[in-house]
């Protein structure tokens, strides 16, 4: 596996701490990810996404949606049975998972619906109005001229 020396982006950056120590987390976790339950990831619209998870044999109540700390945890555990079943053949998988969606900032979940065996999670992003882009108007020369004399004028 490689190896990345992420030193001089601590160097060279202020504020970019967490952004440097999720690269660190990716790097440093197994290869191996858990690829139980299935899921997807789609951008529904501009600032908005939608997570679909497989969680078919699961209710409603044996789901758990959290966010916790700009990460969003998604976690599942089968009720025991009243009185126990044989198989002849079982395919559907109800063991308990714990899946991990780590959030940008400024990204929220609106919510959560479970339908035909496919739990969906809404989220949107909303961008502070001090991070969106403004205009700034450009003054002529001859308006700028008068501002600055009209400004010592007064002091």
């Amino acid at each position: 596996m490689r190896s990345f020396d992420l030193a001089p982006l601590y160097r060279a950056t202020v504020g970019f701490d967490q952004l440097a120590d999720m690269v660190d987390r990716a790097f440093a976790a197994d290869v191996a990810q858990p690829s139980y339950p299935p899921y997807n990831i789609e951008k529904t619209d501009e600032n908005a996404y939608r997570i679909s998870i497989a969680v078919a044999g699961f209710s409603a109540d044996d789901l758990s949606v959290e966010v916790k700390e700009n990460a969003l945890v998604v976690s599942a555990r089968k009720a025991e049975e009243a009185e126990p079943r044989t198989y002849l053949h079982r395919g559907i998988a109800t063991r308990a998972f714990e899946r991990r969606f780590t959030l940008a900032d400024h990204v929220r979940v609106t919510g959560a619906a479970h339908a035909d065996g496919m739990l969906h999670i809404d989220l949107i992003r909303e961008m502070p109005e001090a991070l969106k882009p403004r205009r700034i108007e450009i003054a002529n020369g001859v308006a700028a001229q008068k501002d600055v004399l009209d400004a010592k004028a007064v002091n």
